[in-house]
């Protein structure tokens, strides 16, 4: 049984396809394109006609490559980028009938489960114990989410700020200059102002920004670690960090604004953060694959 889901995010649009067959995912396709809608959208907050037929072009050829793979079921969720779109209708209804389906708008809240359900149902067997944070930096927003594997979320939050905003709004030189990484670093330290994380006893990041980070830092994350990771990168050119550790030169962009979140969520659990290997598509997928039984009966 093959299912797959197309996440259209405020960064990426991203494929996931898995065969489910043994009720475990064994991951078939993964690829993703740097649709950037949220760096598109004006001051009007409205999505570009041509930004949507772009994107809408995407999602219409990721979901031929799942259906070509054998996909009984092409799911597609969107986040803080299309859930805040002006002009939001028009946006889902063009992806709508590129994917031939139902578009499933997230909100903060099933952002942050859905994360939570694929970083560590991914984990397994090797889910840690106690009570585990799951961080999701996305393009627009940033998810906490905090509960036990089994168990799922029992306490969330969503924040209006994430890697790619932060990167629009400040991070314009190459390499980002000092005066623009303090700038992105005060906006962070305001969104997290009177955030109160309740203690948890592991921390697991999940996103473009934590995947790529794996060949810059390893496995682990600390608020050290990744400032360290901030100042190397605003004294490199972009192209030469891409080089360097093999990454997309777009992602190599973001990843400063990312990296500065991340330190600040690490910094309010008090924790270092692992990588995970699922995300907020492996959710998705395990939430069907869950509630619908067999999707080929539905």
């Amino acid at each position: 049984m093959v299912l797959g889901c197309i996440d259209i995010g405020s960064n990426t649009t991203r494929l996931l396809v898995a065969d489910v067959s043994d009720g475990s995912l064994r991951v078939l396709l993964a690829e993703r394109s740097f649709t950037r809608i949220g760096r598109s959208v004006g001051a009007t907050g409205r999505v570009p006609e041509e930004k949507i037929a772009e994107t809408a072009q995407v999602v219409g050829a990721q979901a031929a490559a799942a259906r070509d793979l054998g996909a009984h079921r092409v799911i597609a969720v969107a986040t803080a980028a299309v859930r805040n779109a002006a002009n939001r209708d028009e946006l889902v209804g063009a992806l709508e009938a590129r994917l031939g389906a139902p578009l499933r708008v997230l909100s903060g809240e099933e952002e942050a489960r859905l994360s939570f359900l694929g970083a560590t149902g991914a984990l397994a067997e090797t889910a840690p114990g106690g009570t585990v944070a799951v961080i999701d930096v996305g393009g627009g927003s940033t998810e906490i989410a905090l509960g036990t594997p089994g168990a799922g979320v029992d306490w969330w939050r969503s924040l209006p700020v994430g890697s790619g905003l932060l990167a629009d709004l400040y991070l314009r030189s190459d390499p980002p200059a000092a005066t623009e990484i303090e700038a992105a670093r005060g906006h962070v330290a305001r969104s997290f102002e009177g955030l109160a994380v309740p203690p948890a006893t592991n921390a697991v990041a999940v996103g473009g920004t934590a995947t790529s980070l794996r060949r810059m830092a390893g496995d682990a994350l600390t608020a050290d670690t990744l400032e360290r990771c901030v100042e190397m990168m605003g004294a490199t050119p972009v192209a030469e960090v891409a080089e360097r550790f093999d990454l997309d030169s777009e992602r190599v962009r973001l990843m400063p604004a990312g990296m500065l979140l991340l330190a600040a969520v690490s910094r309010c659990l008090s924790l270092p953060m692992s990588i995970a290997i699922g995300g907020l598509r492996e959710g998705a997928i395990m939430e069907l694959m869950h509630a619908a039984g067999d999707p080929r009966e539905n």
